[in-house]
């Protein structure tokens, strides 16, 4: 239950609701305890008017026993000369006013119970979507996009059975068992005794079956998890399931999975269903228990003043309790769970990103002055040393080419750049400043970076273009974007060119398509620095040059850093950098790297007569 505290803030911030809410339930149950006082009185009305005719000795519930408002009803009936037919005709219509009256309340309760309940679900779900965004790319390497949905859907709606359904039932069982022991009470204490005897046996199965309860509802959410990341990656790669024909092996990899959550789940199911049959049993023993110790207080009327109206309010007052009694164990069950997944959320909601940034950090606009100073970076997921004791110098304007075999940190310079890591040693610094001196939403607001894996949206090709902008993009800079990018010519003959949906992921484009539209994105920005990492890869050799030629327009007064495994000659790069084995071995210029003779030259032979055959 402790993991359910941090919800206390929401109960807080929702109160009027909360409060309302415990109104409502208190005045839908004092309103349906009355019923059992007019059905005892109307029953005692009978027995009496049976033994004026036979003339045996009836003794008549008193007056003050009752509630006010039975009491100020019982008492207008006795000031009169009333029939027996007019008494009962009025008791219904009495009962029927208070049946009324309650479900008014019960349906105001859950206007504000469950209202509030569904609040809390969408600030739950908005404040685990927040955090998702602020953590950094780290934690997306090393946790499962299955787990990560079952946290904001299934978990989340757990605890909003707890906080809607479980708090009213609770609230609302205590206050029907408080206003029955209470009437009972006050009513004949002793019988009251006898009634409730076999319900501690109750509560003790009841915490027991918790305990069980609680441990197996944390192995299901993570098995749950562990199903849910199963489906979205089979969903995610169908085409290359497909292709290999593994849709046999991926379903009986599925089918494992499903049929071990099956067994836990049913596991549960089963402790779950000891509640019912021994709350049922409990509350038979107790109507029993009235009934036969009424019959013998009935027979002593005359020293213990029971009556068999008296028997027939603790009948109904029992089979009141019956609901919620049985309902604890459907309540404790929900509370159990809800505190898993809580439990869940709280350890996602305390996980502190390592990428922060300072009260004080600068929004002012960057220069494309870049300085790497001896840095040093390893993975901390895999231990990979990407780069050891790197310097590299570009200054504003200049257009930089980084080359190199894979593997050996080309864009991992690009993601320190973005500070979606932070280096173990060494300094990276924007003009003069560190990057860590500047806002976060600043400093990637004024770089573009087009990434190794291009990603788009389930979306239209002009919102996917404009995602940097959103609102302020209008569609001539989309289009000049898409120019640039040498995409405009093929989106026009979509049948509805800009306004085309291009699936999930940009399913339905081609993988050329997919990064031409990536690279519009980027350039729409209009940024300081742009970088580019490996992202023409999917394009042939006449598009790339076309791409090439407009980009050399585009970035001639900005910072530009190209990650290749090509030599693009028709951009004049004032820099060309390449990497082996997380350093620089070669630098300089197009014709200082040829007369150097290394790496850069056998590149440029090689492609150089590519390109002639």
């Amino acid at each position: 239950m402790k993991h359910l505290s941090v919800l206390n803030k929401y109960f807080f911030k929702y109160k009027r609701y909360f409060l309302f809410g415990i109104l409502f339930i208190l005045l839908s149950n004092y309103f349906r305890i009355l019923s059992p006082q007019i059905s005892g009185f109307v029953v005692d009305k009978v027995q009496q008017a049976i033994a004026a005719n036979t003339g045996a000795e009836f003794h008549v519930k008193r007056v003050g026993s009752y509630d006010i408002l039975v009491r100020q009803l019982v008492l207008l009936m006795e000031g009169k000369t009333l029939s027996l037919s007019t008494i009962v005709v009025c008791c219904a219509i009495s009962l029927l006013v208070l049946a009324i009256l309650g479900g008014l309340f019960m349906f105001l309760m859950r206007q504000t119970i469950i209202v509030m309940s569904r609040h809390i679900e969408y600030e739950q779900k908005n404040e685990v979507f927040n955090h998702y965004q602020k953590l950094d790319i780290n934690f997306y390497k090393t946790h499962s996009t299955g787990d990560m949905m079952n946290r904001i859907s299934e978990d989340v709606s757990r605890v909003r059975m707890y906080t809607g359904p479980a708090i009213m039932y609770f609230i609302n069982l205590a206050a029907t068992i408080g206003f029955s022991i209470f009437f009972m009470l006050r009513e004949n204490w002793l019988l009251t005794l006898y009634v409730l005897c076999p319900l501690p046996i109750l509560a003790v199965t009841i915490y027991f079956v918790n305990t069980i309860i609680n441990k197996k509802s944390e192995h299901i959410q993570s098995l749950l998890s562990d199903l849910t990341t199963t489906a979205q990656e089979s969903y995610s790669g169908i085409r290359v399931i497909k292709s290999f024909v593994q849709e046999k092996a991926i379903f009986n990899f599925f089918n494992n999975n499903s049929e071990l959550y099956k067994k836990n789940a049913v596991g549960l199911a089963k402790v779950e269903a000891a509640y019912f049959p021994s709350m049922a049993l409990m509350i038979g023993l107790s109507t029993l228990v009235t009934i036969a110790m009424g019959c013998v207080y009935v027979l002593n009327s005359a020293t213990t003043n029971v009556t068999a109206g008296t028997i027939t309010e603790f009948v109904i007052y029992v089979n009141m309790l019956t609901f919620p009694v049985s309902a604890i164990g459907w309540t404790a069950s929900i509370t159990q769970r809800a505190a898993a997944s809580q439990k869940r959320l709280n350890e996602f909601l305390q996980t502190v990103p390592t990428i922060n940034e300072n009260e004080f950090a600068s929004k002012e606009t960057i220069s494309g002055d870049i300085h790497f100073q001896d840095v040093s970076f390893t993975y901390p997921h895999t231990g990979i040393e990407a780069l050891k004791h790197f310097n590299l110098r570009v200054h504003q304007g200049e257009k930089v080419l980084l080359l190199g075999k894979t593997g050996t940190g080309k864009t991992t310079i690009a993601q320190l750049l973005l500070r979606f890591y932070e280096p173990d040693n060494g300094k990276v610094l924007i003009g003069n400043k560190e990057l860590k001196e500047f806002s976060l939403h600043s400093l990637r607001e004024q770089i573009s970076y087009v990434p190794q894996d291009v990603f788009l949206f389930s979306d239209t090709v002009h919102n996917n273009i404009s995602f940097g902008l959103k609102e302020r993009a209008t569609a001539e800079m989309v289009q000049k974007a898409a120019e640039f990018a040498s995409i405009h010519n093929e989106i026009t003959q979509f049948d509805k060119q800009y306004e085309t949906m291009i699936g999930e992921r940009g399913v339905t484009l081609s993988g050329g398509q997919k990064q031409r539209i990536s690279i519009a994105r980027a350039l729409i920005k209009n940024p300081e620095i742009v970088v580019f990492d490996d992202c023409l890869s999917a394009v042939d050799a006449k598009t790339e040059s076309e791409i090439v030629k407009n980009l050399s327009t585009f970035l001639e007064d900005k910072t530009a850093l190209i990650i290749t495994h090509r030599i693009f000659s028709s951009i004049t790069f004032n820099k060309i950098v390449v990497l082996e084995n997380g350093g620089i071995t070669e630098e300089g210029t197009h014709e200082q790297l040829l007369a150097l003779n290394g790496y850069y030259a056998e590149l440029y032979r090689h492609q150089l007569q590519e390109s002639k055959q």
